[in-house]
């Protein structure tokens, strides 16, 4: 049997992911051809005529066999970049997405300026890749600005993939800021922090099954589903953030695109101030934060 041609190899991909109702069918394909055969585009041209191996024949159409059964993309390869830098991804993380780069860019817009020179202390609850606090880390290791992560998860998978992608993304020198523990939201929890970022379960229940194949059905449910009304979490984390914050400590809480008001109105009947809904490039609420002090809390 007479071996394909790369170009030919990619059309073939292609149309398997567009009769398995694949979105973004051809994109894909290319991604996964780019994934076993580490080719650029532009040598792809170069080379489209050109046999494609019989063994990365083989993995290419292997992995779009998976890909058509709405594995998602990011499964397969076992990566995904987020702020610019590669986590790894696997069934126990959701896979990070370019809306929750919003949340870690208002940490570094509303902290260029911390004041003091102790560490800058974060909390990552949910930490699931542990993408929100560990790119936080970055930019201030970057910059220069002394900081220590704490990730915490209720699955102890997940901790270990953030654990990975602390190694992944992180300098050597400066992996030993960042530590782990498990439990259920701030079970496990003895300190304080100067800011507390999440992205916690927020689908309500009844509209978990009514997601896409890759999110329902290869995603970890525990990270998706919020309960009746998607707002569980974010009532117990209201309630008990201000207790693991420092004074004028900082709370940055991933959002559905319809909970900007609900879960404003949490922070604020729990004593935070300077609350606000911060918005993704797609113009919907993706963020709201708030500022707690010690002084609101005796008030509340």
């Amino acid at each position: 049997m007479r071996t394909m041609t790369l170009r030919e190899l990619y059309r073939e991909g292609c149309r398997e992911l567009a009769s398995a109702g694949v979105p973004d069918a051809e994109n894909d394909a290319w991604l996964l051809l780019n994934h076993v055969f580490s080719i650029s585009r532009a040598v792809f041209y170069l080379k489209a005529a050109e046999e494609a191996g019989e063994e990365e024949t083989k993995k290419y159409r292997k992995l779009i066999l998976e890909r058509a059964g709405r594995k998602p993309l990011q499964q397969i390869t076992g990566e995904q970049e987020f702020m610019g830098l590669s986590f790894l991804v696997t069934e126990d993380v959701l896979i990070p997405r370019q809306d929750s780069e919003t949340l870690v860019e208002e940490v570094l817009k509303d902290w260029q300026d911390p004041a003091g020179t102790e560490p800058m202390s974060v909390l990552d609850l949910c930490t699931g890749s542990g993408c929100l606090g560990l790119s936080v880390g970055f930019f201030w290791e970057k910059a220069g600005r002394p900081w220590h992560l704490l990730c915490t998860d209720l699955s102890e998978k997940a901790l270990q993939v953030a654990l990975q992608n602390r190694d992944r993304v992180l300098p050597e020198a400066c992996r030993e800021r960042v530590s782990f523990a498990q439990g259920d939201l701030f079970e496990a929890l003895r300190e304080h922090f100067d800011v507390i970022v999440s992205n916690p379960p927020y689908i309500p229940t009844s509209e978990v099954e009514h997601l896409m194949p890759e999110v329902k059905d290869f995603e970890p449910r525990m990270a998706l589903d919020g309960e009746a009304d998607g707002l569980a979490f974010y009532r117990r984390i209201a309630k008990e953030a201000p207790d693991y914050l420092k004074k004028s400590g900082r709370i940055y809480l991933e959002i559905g695109y319809d909970q900007g008001e609900a879960v404003s109105a949490l922070l604020a009947e729990n004593g935070f101030t300077d609350i606000a809904v911060i918005r993704d490039l797609a113009g919907n609420d993706r963020v709201v934060k708030g500022r707690f002090s010690e002084e609101e809390k005796k008030d509340v």
